[in-house]
């Protein structure tokens, strides 16, 4: 690997506070509130552990063994339908604009096709401007309402994408 080349990997048990971090870093750096969003999940302080589970990965991003970021796919919350959802993708900003998000979330719906998921959800917040941009350029189309039941009854917009 060169010096200047980012790698994505599947999370490792010892990845869990520096990911954690980054994550809370740039919830705070958007000003997401603190409940009801991904900031108090309780798997964010074990994303190994929570996503060692059938159908469901996370990935993280390094530069230089530093985690830069990352993001993650798991069956969507209390839902009927065949959908996976893209989590907790969230880049610290020396990872921003250089392409990273749509490589990682390329390599997330690839894993979600192997898992046999047919379509995949998400949430997010109405001043994440960047990021809504980046999911309707990688085929996400907005809702009109939450499906699933996340629990973030504060990220009020909803985007699927058929894989």
């Amino acid at each position: 690997m060169s010096k200047n080349a980012y790698h994505i990997r599947e999370i490792i048990k010892s990845d869990n506070l520096e990911i954690a971090q980054a994550i809370r870093s740039v919830l705070i750096e958007y000003g997401v509130p603190k409940i009801g969003t991904a900031y108090e999940d309780e798997a964010l302080d074990k994303m190994f552990e929570a996503y060692n589970n059938p159908k469901a990965s996370y990935f993280i991003i390094l530069k230089d063994k530093t985690i830069l970021g990352g993001a993650g796919i798991m069956p969507l919350q209390n839902s009927k339908e065949n959908i996976c959802e893209l989590q907790k993708m969230y880049f610290l900003p020396e990872a921003r604009g250089k392409g990273l998000g749509t490589k990682m979330m390329n390599h997330c719906f690839e894993i979600a096709k192997e898992f046999g998921f047919e379509k995949c959800y998400l949430e997010t917040l109405p001043y994440m401007v960047e990021a809504r941009k980046l999911y309707a350029k990688s085929g996400f189309e907005s809702l009109t309402e939450a499906i699933g039941n996340t629990g973030h009854h504060n990220c009020t917009m909803w985007m699927l994408k058929t894989l």
